[in-house]
């Protein structure tokens, strides 16, 4: 929920209760004071009625007016406690069932006692109420309304330079030279937070500059001595001269020479990635790319004696062919190196994406850690960033990466963005 949004439910919702409440309040204190005047009316009646039967010295016949009603009855103890209450009584003048106040108390004559009750409508009194409170409450339903749609508009107006340091903040890329923009506003609030988030922008920006050169250097400068160790070490190997113990040394040290060698590249192919420094797109062929691909391995799968099954429909990308043509590399090396003599790999192409089926060990990988940086299985001599890279480079360009166990089979899965809910 947005915050205006939010500020604009609460204040209505205090705003109508609040005129509830008033509207409630100003009724009540209305009736009462109307009530007050009514049983003053009935009291007024009552006086004419005891004068009525002083100076005529006779009782009083029912009267029935419009509005007025008064009835007695005798009685053998008269109460001379005023008693006034509201209730309903039948006009059969109107023939109508109307509200009423009435007045009930007693009064003597000739040594009896009566009850008189002196019933008055109330219907035009509530009409009077009904009137003073349309006329009261409208121009305040009117006045709030009025209050909630400036409020609104002036809300949006204030918040306008938030809204755009908010549209800023999401189109900011460190990868751009772009400079974070400043906001024009009134408001020194806002003017402040955009002067301080320009002020992070700029710090942020150099930072990441300097890491990224450092890391790029760092790369590019060991790739120098690795290689030089490399080349050392393989001259080194095929001399005559070295006994066999020498000869296991060195080879372990080609080996972990060759190890750190992957690393530092994949090390710094990930700086790439996440740096968005392969931006470059194009229409790829990927039925062509994969058979291609496959053609490259084919010694290492004939060497391991593996059975490759592909069905391969054609399919064109946009996308960037190197990063595409990594993810087919590492998958249809993985497929190689982690199966055993005699397996079998499969590849499905279709619109909808690229499924890398293979067999290996008879377990199921661990599906929320394998995508994990430096993460390996037990039996893997890898460096544990091959998958994490392929899972980059999908997050990269918006492709799904999947992988699951089924049917003795490890299965990984791309799918194309074209094919993305």
């Amino acid at each position: 929920m947005k915050l205006l949004t939010g500020y604009n439910r609460i204040l209505l919702f205090v705003s109508t209760i609040g005129l509830i409440c008033i509207g409630f309040l100003f009724y009540r204190t209305l009736s009462f004071y109307l009530n007050k005047q009514i049983d003053n009316h009935l009291v007024e009646e009552l006086m004419e009625v005891r004068d009525f039967t002083h100076s005529r010295n006779i009782t009083p016949a029912p009267d029935l007016f419009d509005d007025l009603v008064i009835e007695y009855k005798k009685v053998k103890h008269a109460d001379t406690v005023k008693k006034f209450a509201d209730t309903l009584f039948f006009n059969p003048k109107k023939r109508i069932r109307e509200a009423a106040r009435y007045l009930r108390t007693g009064v003597s004559f000739r040594g009896s006692n009566y009850q008189v009750l002196i019933l008055t409508s109330k219907v035009e009194r509530e009409e009077q109420i009904k009137s003073i409170l349309l006329v009261i409450i409208s121009p305040v339903l009117l006045l709030l309304l009025a209050l909630l749609l400036v409020n609104r508009f002036m809300t949006r107006k204030l918040w306008r330079p938030f809204r755009q340091i908010l549209d800023n903040l999401k189109t900011f890329n460190l990868n751009h030279d772009k400079p974070f923009e400043v906001i024009d506003t009134p408001v020194q609030e806002f003017r402040e937070l955009n002067q301080a988030i320009l002020d992070i922008s700029l710090r942020i920006r150099s930072d990441f500059r300097e890491v990224r050169l450092f890391t790029e250097n760092a790369s590019h400068e060991m790739m120098t001595p690795l290689a030089v160790i490399n080349s050392k070490l393989d001259t080194m190997l095929q001399s005559d001269r070295l006994g066999k113990e020498e000869s296991e040394t060195l080879a372990d040290l080609y080996k972990a020479t060759s190890r750190l060698t992957k690393l530092n590249q994949s090390l710094l192919l990930l700086v790439k990635i996440d740096n968005d420094l392969i931006r470059d797109t194009e229409n790829v062929d990927v039925s062509a790319l994969v058979v291609e691909r496959v053609s490259y391995f084919q010694e290492l799968i004939q060497n391991r004696n593996l059975s490759l099954i592909t069905t391969l429909n054609p399919v064109h990308l946009e996308t960037n062919r190197q990063l595409f043509e990594i993810l087919v590399n590492n998958l249809l090396s993985n497929s190689i190196r982690h199966n055993y003599e005699n397996g079998n790999i499969e590849i499905q192409l279709s619109q909808t994406g690229i499924v890398f089926k293979n067999t290996g060990i008879a377990k199921a990988l661990d599906a929320n850690k394998i995508f994990n940086r430096f993460y390996k299985d037990s039996n893997s001599e890898g460096t544990g960033l091959g998958l994490s890279i392929l899972k980059q480079i999908c997050n990269r360009q918006h492709f799904g990466f999947s992988y699951v166990y089924a049917g003795d089979r490890h299965c990984f899965e791309i799918i194309f963005k074209s094919a993305l809910p």
